[in-house]
Parts: structure tokens; C-alpha cells; sequence
């Protein structure tokens, strides 16, 4: 038993907006059937993307706050051309520069439209073969606790751990790296960017966030009422959905 993270749920005010942004910004397609945009590569939505995992934007009637997404992503380059060609395109696509202490680096950090923090990283070989999107990485106090939580939730398996820095990919070792870096501060609002997890078919869900919550999990109520999926924090209080099995 184990599940398997196939969305970053990302909340707007505007999703189809946020949502074009992002299929731009990947190279990817946007779809919005109802309420949630759903951002994944061309040719077609595919669900669960055997590689891929997919941005949703979903509406929220209130803006982001003034503190720095605890989740971010981190996009993929080639080369410091494509960097650089990267970065000017996503800015006239409306995304602003962002300060979040970063000094000099050699990555770019900016924000999309409704400020969502993410990075242009500089290129690196480790993500030479992850799609466009080369992490979800989470901010933390303690990488050793979320690589011993996530690594017992997920398919995925643990790449690397330390003091600073905890890394998980896919068993396949295909797509983007989930990664925790341990940073100052703490939790202080709902996270704005979050994991779906999704069981795989003829597992038990109920099953499975059991397991969760005998990892460390803990219920989550932010309203959602009676739904198909289960809300839960990490024991960090990062916020995460596991989905019923289609």
C-alpha cells in the first residue's frame, strides 16, 4: 500500500487566469471543465500522468497573503540561454520578481500573477530529466521527520537526507524531485500550494489514511464538508488531500 502525489493544487482568486499563466509558463495545457483549472502536458489530459504531476488552480474567495508560500515549485533549465529566455518570458507573461531573502543566487525567484513564490533555477544536471517542473519543494524545521513521514506515504523513495535537505522521487526515477529544506520561521497561514495524493486502483483509501495517520498525519477540517477526499496535515502542518481512486 502506498499513494502516489499527482496534483499541486495551487488556490487563486482568478484560476482560469493563474491556471493559462501556468500552462504557459510549462509548456503545458490548460483545462477548466467546472470550477478547477487543470494545468498538464499537451496531447490531451491524462490522469494520473504516469510521469507528470499536474498543477490544479482552484478558486478561493481570498487573496494571498503577505507571508511567503511555505511550497513552492522550482522550474527546470537546460542552459543559461534558456534561463534567461525563460525568466523574460514569464515576466511578460505577468509574473513580478520576488525578494524572499534570497541575496545572490544563481537562480531567479519570482511570483505569478497572485503571488505565488516560485524559482527559475540555473541549470543543474540533476534535473536534466524532470519535465519542466524540476521540484515541489517544501520549507521545514526538521527534513529528517518529513523524509521519515513522506518517504512512509508516498511510492516514492528517499534520495537524500540530511540535517538541511531531504529528497524524494518517484520509484521510476522519472519527473520532478519533492524535496524539504529546512528554513526559518514557522507555519503561520493555510498553505496556499498543497500535495493530492491519489491511492492506487483496488486500494483501500480509508485503508491508506489510516496508515497516514499512524505515520503522523493529523485531520484537517477547512470547511470542505462531505467530500470524496480526505484533508490531513504532515507532521509539520503542511497541508495535504488524499483522493478516492477512480
Amino acid at each position: 500500500m502506498a499513494l502516489r502525489p499527482v496534483h499541486v493544487i495551487m488556490k487563486a482568486l482568478d484560476a482560469p487566469a493563474v491556471g493559462r499563466f501556468w500552462a504557459e509558463a510549462l509548456g503545458w495545457s490548460a483545462h477548466s471543465p467546472g470550477v478547477t483549472t487543470y494545468v498538464g502536458p499537451g496531447g490531451g489530459l491524462v490522469w494520473p500522468h504516469p510521469v507528470a504531476v499536474g498543477v490544479d488552480v482552484v478558486p478561493v474567495p481570498d487573496p494571498k497573503t503577505p507571508a511567503k508560500n511555505r511550497v513552492h515549485l522550482d522550474l527546470a533549465t537546460s542552459s543559461a540561454g534558456h534561463q534567461a529566455e525563460l525568466v523574460a518570458r514569464l515576466l511578460a507573461l505577468g509574473a513580478t520578481p520576488a525578494d524572499v531573502g534570497q541575496g545572490e543566487v544563481p537562480w531567479t525567484v519570482l511570483a505569478d500573477p497572485e503571488g505565488n513564490e516560485f524559482c527559475v533555477l540555473e541549470p543543474r544536471e540533476v534535473y536534466r530529466d524532470t519535465g519542466p517542473i524540476a521540484a515541489l519543494v517544501v520549507d521545514c524545521a526538521e527534513p529528517r521527520l518529513m523524509a521519515r513521514f513522506w518517504g512512509g506515504a508516498l511510492d516514492w523513495t528517499v534520495r537524500e537526507v540530511s540535517d538541511d535537505h531531504a529528497v524524494l522521487r518517484s520509484a521510476q526515477d522519472a519527473g520532478p524531485y519533492l524535496e524539504f529544506l529546512r528554513t526559518p520561521g514557522v507555519k503561520t497561514v493555510p498553505d496556499r500550494v498543497h500535495l493530492d495524493l491519489l491511492p492506487y486502483p483496488g486500494d483501500d483509501k480509508e485503508a491508506e489514511v489510516e496508515r497516514l495517520r499512524a505515520l503522523g498525519a493529523t485531520d484537517l477540517d477547512v470547511g470542505q464538508g462531505d467530500v470524496p477526499w480526505t484533508c490531513l496535515t504532515d507532521p509539520e502542518g503542511h497541508e495535504f488531500c488524499v483522493l478516492a481512486p477512480s
